[in-house]
């Protein structure tokens, strides 16, 4: 029996958390006005009977339901285009984004984009474009995760890669904060061993990078903080018991956490990750995984007196050399490859990575300012394991 109470939380949105609230679904899908929602998830979740069950659920309620998973690990723009598609040939009045970040991502943007009529690119996050939307032409959205990573429950965006240009594209509106999030912390436990260390990984990487963002927020600040330590303690629990719903709860909290902290930014390890993926199709969050130690060292001279605190906090001694150590060794006690070679990545495209990782939106948050030099740095650590 699980200790985790079962709490409504309203920051940023209204949460529902808790073991076993993924029954409440349907009234929470109702809540938001939807008679007829469609359920945008991953191939791999669509076929799962947690997707049966949530179908299934609604319908006993006198909903109607669909379910699209046309979805890449990457979501595409032709992923976004097939999903309005879907939701306007069914008639649908709102999206239940259903999964991992996929998913997640995936479900907001169909939802944002079912009722625009100018190119998704032209709400890229980029200065007030977002202000070109058409807000009454976004449906409502009611997220639910089954992983803890990503964090996207509780964002006002999605990333969508361009096929034409193998980048990823932050798509944003501030009304594409899901108005209703279900947090039920058995829903991760059929995650595969992989994805439960990828994801979590990413919610450490979230909170790590909005720690070290040298803008001030500190509401952000002290959510990374805690969300760090959350995953520091119980990251390698779930890893070693997935059936462990109190250290799946403490997870899923630090992903939500890591949205909410990268508020005040992220960096580096996610403007190289970013087009890595991109090129290269990698699971975000382990490569981010990858790429930790590697941007923790190049900041270093920025970070490093900020990371005796948070050494302190975390109960870690050494400081920063501390703190890296740490690191290191979830890493490795993880299985997360210790190089890029072990992500299937070689130095064939490293130019074009390091051009693109500058000009991603997440760079400019890093705490040392990312030259192409810079990157190419990072990036050849990285490929060669030299911390």
């Amino acid at each position: 029996m699980s200790s985790l109470p079962s709490v409504n939380w309203s920051y940023p949105t209204s949460i529902r958390f808790g073991v076993g609230r993924v029954k409440e679904l349907p009234e929470a899908v109702k809540a938001t006005g939807m008679k007829n929602p469609l359920l945008v998830t991953d191939p791999g979740l669509a076929g799962l009977p947690m997707v049966a069950e949530a179908i299934e659920s609604l319908k006993a309620t006198g909903l109607e339901a669909a379910v699209f998973s046309d979805v890449k690990p990457n979501p595409l723009a032709s992923n976004i285009e097939a999903g309005v598609a879907a939701f306007k040939a069914g008639g649908h009045d709102g999206v239940i984004a259903f999964g991992g970040g996929s998913g997640l991502d995936a479900g907001k943007v169909i939802a944002f984009m079912s009722g625009q009529n100018r190119p998704i690119w032209d709400f890229e996050d980029i200065g007030d474009w977002w202000t070109r939307a058409d807000p009454a032409g976004i449906a409502p959205i009611v997220a639910v995760p089954t992983t803890a990573g990503t964090g996207s429950e509780v964002g006002r965006a999605g990333v969508v890669t361009n096929e034409e240009t193998h980048t990823k594209k932050v798509i944003f509106h501030p009304k594409m904060l899901p108005e209703i999030v279900i947090c039920d912390p058995e829903l991760t436990t059929k995650m595969p061993r992989i994805i439960t260390i990828g994801t979590g990984m990413d919610a450490l990487a979230h909170c790590l990078e909005a720690y070290s963002a040298p803008m001030y927020h500190p509401m952000s600040e002290g959510i990374a903080l805690e969300g760090m330590r959350l995953v520091l303690e119980n990251l390698p629990k779930v890893v070693a018991d997935p059936n462990d719903l109190e250290a799946r709860g403490h997870m899923m909290s630090a992903a939500a956490m890591g949205a909410v902290g990268f508020q005040k930014g992220l960096g580096a390890i996610h403007s190289l990750s970013h087009p890595v993926g991109a090129l290269y199709d990698t699971h975000h969050g382990m490569t981010n995984a990858v790429f930790m130690p590697y941007v923790l060292q190049f900041n270093k001279p920025a970070i490093e007196q900020k990371f005796e605190r948070l050494a302190g906090f975390l109960g870690i001694s050494g400081g920063y050399q501390g703190v890296l150590d740490t690191v290191l060794k979830l890493r490795a006690d993880l299985d997360v490859p210790h190089t890029l070679a072990g992500l299937s990545v070689g130095d064939e495209k490293r130019d074009l990575i390091a051009d693109m990782a500058i000009v991603d939106p997440t760079a400019g948050g890093n705490p040392v300012e990312l030259t192409k030099d810079g990157a190419l740095e990072i990036f050849d650590r990285a490929l060669a394991g030299t911390v």
